[in-house]
């Protein structure tokens, strides 16, 4: 008697708010992005003391104050607008696809849409973290920005959601 491989299928549309769950979890598993948001933070923190101190007697500068509140705002609204914008952009690309179908087994994932078809072996995504919603597969390096997701909604069932996890553990290890 022949074994059939346990295999997780999903179908799910695309949703914007789950693309951007994703990269969220994919930019908070990188290095380089914690050092962007402490760097644009602080860069932000200082521009605002300059700009207070340029408001100091004896030879107030409104100019220069005005320059670093508005410089001070930019770098921190670049960091944090970043996440969305990065969504924004790969949504549009996921939405002009269509339905998606993906197929998680022992071997990997595979993701069908309406004109495309990816395969990822696990060696490429050999981690995962489990949100309330997803479950987003990342690349092996930190500093790495692959990343696929699983949106539970996709799954035909609640006990699937056991299975896809238990499936994950077995093959690739939970960030």
């Amino acid at each position: 008697m022949r074994v059939e491989p346990e295999r997780v299928e999903l179908v799910y549309a695309p949703d914007f708010g789950e693309v951007k769950e994703a990269v969220r979890v994919r930019l908070r598993a990188t290095v380089w992005w914690r050092l962007l948001r402490w760097t644009a933070w602080g860069g932000g923190v200082l521009a605002f003391l300059v700009a207070g101190l340029a408001l100091l007697p004896p030879s107030p500068e409104p100019g220069t104050t005005a320059l670093m509140a508005v410089l001070g705002l930019v770098a921190v609204g670049c960091a944090e607008s970043l996440p969305w914008a990065t969504a924004q952009s790969l949504f549009r690309l996921i939405r002009a696809q269509g339905e998606a179908h993906a197929v998680v087994d022992g071997d990997g994932g595979r993701w069908t849409s309406r004109d495309s078809e990816t395969t990822i072996r696990w060696p490429l995504l050999p981690r995962y973290v489990e949100t309330p919603r997803l479950f987003v597969l990342l690349t092996a390096k930190q500093s790495g920005t692959g990343f696929a997701y699983l949106p539970k909604r996709g799954l035909a069932g609640p006990a699937d959601a056991d299975r896809l996890r238990a499936l994950l553990d077995r093959n690739i290890t939970r960030a």
